[in-house]
């Protein structure tokens, strides 16, 4: 067996929505053109979604968590610094490049893909039902994320700017 083979499971945790509440920002993406830098600058007072921090902080007892974001780079000081204050499991933080600009559904697949070849994905725990759907098309076992309010900015956001 090789060490990837020796390796807990891997699950896979979207951050916004997921883990954290986005809802006190979702005014940055109303108006028109969107406000991106508000929107991430304020993501540092996201209150965390408890459903979301507790099957994560679970997940960790078998599994090696992981946090898979469509957060963009730039963003990576201020999202380390909002897992571990909400006391969340030390893991491996994936965040789309700064110019990437694809659709969420095709960065985190891609990702999953990469990181599925030498280990197994326990499940993935996203709230963006395109991102969920491509994965279970793909074989992954999908958790939807469904206990945030419903944002439709960020949605349209998601799949439309590939911005998060």
């Amino acid at each position: 067996m090789t060490e990837t083979q020796n390796r807990r499971p891997l699950a896979v945790f979207d951050i916004d929505n997921t883990l954290a509440d986005t809802a006190h920002r979702q005014h940055f993406l109303e108006r028109r053109p969107r406000d991106w830098s508000g929107f991430f600058g304020a993501a540092p007072a996201d209150p965390p979604l408890a459903r979301g921090i507790a099957l994560a902080v679970e997940s960790a007892a078998d599994c090696e968590v992981t946090y898979l974001t469509g957060r963009p780079e730039r963003c990576r000081a201020d999202t380390e610094d909002w897992l571990a204050r909400n006391g969340l499991p030390e893991g491996r933080l994936w965040m789309r490049g700064n110019q990437d600009r694809r659709p969420a559904r095709t960065t985190k697949l891609e990702v999953l893909r990469r990181i599925s070849r030498g280990r197994e994905v326990r499940m993935l725990v996203d709230d963006d039902e395109l991102v969920c759907g491509a994965a279970r098309a793909e074989g992954f076992r999908v958790v939807l994320a469904d206990w945030a309010a419903d944002a439709p900015e960020l949605k349209d956001a998601q799949e439309g700017e590939g911005r998060t």
